[in-house]
Formats: C-alpha cells, sequence, structure tokens
C-alpha cells in the first residue's frame, strides 16, 4: 500500500474532477500591469471573510442571543473561555477589515472601469456583496447589548423611517416593533448567523463564477489600443504571490486583534437616556455625518427624508454604474471617473471630521 496517497488521489479525481480544475487554474491568465496591486484586494475580502466564518463557530458556542444573557455571555467569553478574547477581537477586526477591503475593491474597480463589457453583472454582484457585509456589520453590532450598541441600533434603524410610504413598516420590521428590545436583538441575531450567511455564500458563487467566466480585465488604455498585456498563470505563480499578501494580513489583523481589543460596556439598560456622542461604526459615519448636515426642512419637506432618498439615488447610480457609463473612453466615462474621486475624498473627510 505505498502508493495508497496516488491511488486515493485517482479516487478522487474521477469522482470530482479535480485535474480538470488544476489544468484550468494552471492554464488560467492573470494579466499584470499597472493596476495588478488591486487584484489582491478581491481574495482579501475572501480570507477575512473565512475568518469571520471560523471565529463565529467559535463564538456562537458560548453566545446566548437573549436580553438578560447576551451582555454576560460575551464577558464570559471574554474573560472565561480560553483565548475567547482574541477570537472575539480577531472576529470584530476582521469584520472591520473585511468591510474596508471591499469598499477599496469597488472603488479600485471603479477608477480603473474593469465593470465594462462583458463584466457589468460582476460588478452588480460586488455591490450586493458590500450591502450583505455594511447588514453583517451593522447587525453584529448590536449582540454585545451594551450600552452604547443599543443607542447605535436606535439610531441606525430609526433613519429608515424618513423613507416615504414604506419608512416607518421598515423600521418596524428592523426593531420586531416599534423600539429597539430583545426582539430586535433576537432578530438581529438570527439574520447574522442564519441568513445573511446564505446570501453571502449564493453571491460569493455567483461572483467567482462570473470572475471564472469573464477573466480580469486590463488597462482600458491597453485595450483600446490594442495592446497585449503580459500574463502570468493563476497556479501556482499568482496564488503563491496571494499567499504573501494573506500572510501580511493576516500578521496585522492578530497584532491589531491583540493590542487593541474591542471593549465590552455595561449591559443595556433599554429605560436609560442615550449617552452623548453616539455614533456608528465608521463604514456608516459618513452617511451619518451626511444626516446631519441637511436642515430640518427643504421646501416643505423633512429634510431627512431628503438626505435618505438622495442616498436610496446614490446607491442605484452606483449599482448600475456599468450600465450608465457604457462608453467609459467618452467625455460621460471622464465625468464618472472624477465622480469616484469625488467620493473617495468626500467619505474619507466626513468619516474623520463631524461638521456639527
Amino acid at each position: 500500500m505505498k502508493n495508497w496517497p496516488k491511488a486515493l488521489s485517482t479516487w478522487l479525481d474521477d469522482r470530482f474532477g479535480l485535474s480538470a480544475i488544476t489544468q484550468f487554474l494552471k492554464e488560467k491568465p492573470v494579466p499584470q500591469h499597472k493596476h495588478s496591486i488591486w487584484l489582491y484586494t478581491g481574495s482579501a475580502i475572501l480570507l477575512f471573510f473565512v475568518i469571520q466564518v471560523v471565529t463565529g463557530f467559535m463564538l456562537i458556542l458560548y453566545y446566548k442571543p437573549t436580553l438578560d444573557a447576551a451582555n454576560a455571555s460575551v464577558a464570559r467569553i471574554m474573560t472565561e473561555v480560553p483565548l475567547g478574547w482574541i477570537i472575539r477581537s480577531v472576529h470584530s477586526w476582521s469584520s472591520t477589515f473585511m468591510i474596508a477591503f471591499v469598499f477599496i475593491h469597488l472603488i479600485s474597480i471603479w477608477l480603473t472601469k474593469s465593470y465594462r463589457k462583458p463584466r457589468e453583472i460582476t460588478w452588480m454582484s460586488g455591490v450586493f456583496l458590500l450591502a450583505c457585509s455594511l447588514v453583517f456589520g451593522f447587525t453584529g453590532y448590536l449582540l454585545p447589548w451594551d450600552d452604547l450598541s443599543l443607542s447605535a441600533t436606535k439610531v441606525g434603524t430609526d433613519i429608515p423611517r424618513s423613507i416615504p410610504v414604506v419608512g416607518a413598516w421598515v423600521t418596524t420590521l428592523l426593531r420586531g416593533g416599534g423600539d429597539v428590545t430583545g426582539d430586535t436583538l433576537t432578530r438581529f441575531f438570527g439574520i447574522h448567523v442564519c441568513i445573511l450567511p446564505i446570501f453571502i455564500f449564493l453571491l460569493l458563487a455567483i461572483h467567482v463564477y462570473l470572475i471564472q467566466k469573464k477573466g480580469m480585465s486590463i488597462p482600458l488604455d491597453a485595450e483600446t489600443r490594442n495592446e497585449d498585456v503580459p500574463t502570468i498563470p493563476f497556479w501556482p505563480n499568482f496564488v503563491y504571490r496571494e499567499m504573501v499578501v494573506w500572510l501580511v494580513l493576516v500578521g496585522i489583523l492578530f497584532s491589531m486583534a491583540i493590542v487593541f481589543p474591542p471593549s465590552l460596556d455595561k449591559q443595556a439598560d433599554l429605560m436609560a437616556a442615550a449617552p452623548e456622542g453616539v455614533k456608528p461604526e465608521w463604514y456608516f459615519l459618513f452617511l451619518f455625518q451626511t444626516l446631519k448636515i441637511f436642515p430640518a426642512k427643504i421646501l416643505f419637506v423633512n429634510g431627512d427624508t431628503v438626505a435618505v432618498l438622495l442616498m436610496l439615488m446614490a446607491g442605484l447610480f452606483i449599482f448600475f454604474l456599468p450600465v450608465i457609463d457604457n462608453k467609459p473612453t467618452e467625455w460621460k466615462g471622464k465625468i464618472i471617473t472624477a465622480l469616484g474621486y469625488v467620493l473617495v475624498v468626500y467619505v474619507l473627510i466626513f468619516s474623520v471630521w463631524s461638521p456639527l
């Protein structure tokens, strides 16, 4: 039985066709150009998502999503469960890194116009992944059930109320009632650990399939001039380079998790007043600041309503960006590229500066 590894490999190959997959990866070309660095952001997202799943499974063994036990169970994870504090910290920081890289990945595609034909659906599935990532962060933020998370969730779930006709219904749906209560905690827990993973796994499968089907884009100027762009094989050359990036990112992740572990405040009190200076997580901060700069009334319409509708319109614009920017080399494409830079500057400024 000296050749049992080869026999096992042959047995698996006969049933799963692994050799065909390996051959496909060896033949798959990865373009190398001045924008190649952005190619590594996609796999970084997948890396942090896997870390989220693994650490999430560990946390769910001890977490109790009830009004009386949620905060205490998180405290127990941090103080009594072996290595529980680092697992929670890695879970929290990997969520931050994942969302940050989704933003970076999408804006890099926007500025390089990698969403152009025939990759429109790839972009749209990526926008859905961004939305799922943000909801992941939003629902997970409430689970420690402390004063800060309760107050921030009240603010966040109250924003949809400004949407005409359906706003109040959306807020009630999110909260499971008229206010944030234990029902909201249970609902957010179910969304966080059950509903969202199903959606994100499905979207990831579609997104990865489309990338394999349509391949990776080349710079717009090279495509316009019909230039040949040098390539390297996906396996093993590109994968080895990705592994170096993963190693660096994991090192940074664990360093941040050890040096800056997330805190835990006292158990939330539904009857207590909201603490001063409540703000959402950094990835929602620019939206929160945007709401603050709108006046109370704009032509007899609530300023919050105008702000939320503009945000929804901006979201639709971003989703349909490949359709709108269907001629990227013309003047319209240059304007949309400029809008991308403006968006980056706007988000950065309003994420670190409070206008009011």
